[in-house]
């Protein structure tokens, strides 16, 4: 099991290291929208679901274990406002105020929430060690997917069986291999730092 102490404390996160407050904020808000816009971009539509295979899920997890509670939840609201304003950077993109009907919406909410939830596991050096790394996104997905799936069942007027096959199962073996990236990428990143200290895990 976890250490419960060492994962009691808060803790920085990667976004932290980088010199100054304010300034240093703003820009890792707005390049953090930025980059899930980007990654948007490389979008797959299936016919099969209105919903398509995109980069932006796997910039959203990693983001948020990057920059933290608030600075993640404000990337996502950015992202998620100006998208609707006209900044055409929703997947393949997809902007304007028409998105408050499409059957994708409840995943661009579920960003946010996903980029709070990482941002405060991160605090709490889940960050540092690949097992976490992978157990917290894990659990960002499954906000993702708890706000999008729902929203599709109820836009879409289909059961939760039928919006699961929709809009979550076909994107698992996707998942896994993200988790897999992230769980490689994250320690490696802190390790660079020399500051790779994390929650104590169990030797097996």
């Amino acid at each position: 099991m976890l250490n419960v102490a060492s994962i009691a404390r808060p803790r920085p996160v990667l976004a932290d290291l980088i010199p100054g407050e304010r300034v240093r904020d703003l820009l890792v808000v707005v390049g953090y929208a930025g980059l899930v816009g980007l990654s948007a971009q490389l979008s797959i539509r299936l016919p099969f679901t209105p919903v398509p295979i995109t980069g932006q899920t796997f910039a959203v997890l990693l983001g948020g274990l990057a920059v933290g509670t608030r600075r993640g939840a404000a990337g996502m609201l950015l992202y998620l406002l100006l998208g609707l304003v006209g900044v055409p950077w929703f997947a393949g993109g997809d902007h304007g105020f028409s998105m408050l009907s499409a059957p994708t919406l409840g995943y661009l909410v579920g960003f946010v929430f996903a980029a709070c939830v990482l941002g405060g596991m991160a605090r709490r050096g889940f960050d540092r060690h690949p097992v976490t790394v992978v157990l917290a996104l894990v659990v960002g997905n499954a906000v993702i997917y708890l706000f999008g799936a729902g929203w599709l069942a109820w836009r879409l007027h289909v059961g939760t069986a039928q919006a699961i096959s929709l809009g979550v199962t076909p994107f698992l073996l996707g998942d896994c291999l993200k988790a897999l990236l992230a769980a490689a990428l994250m320690p490696a990143a802190w390790k660079l730092t020399g500051r790779s200290s994390g929650p104590a895990l169990p030797k097996v």
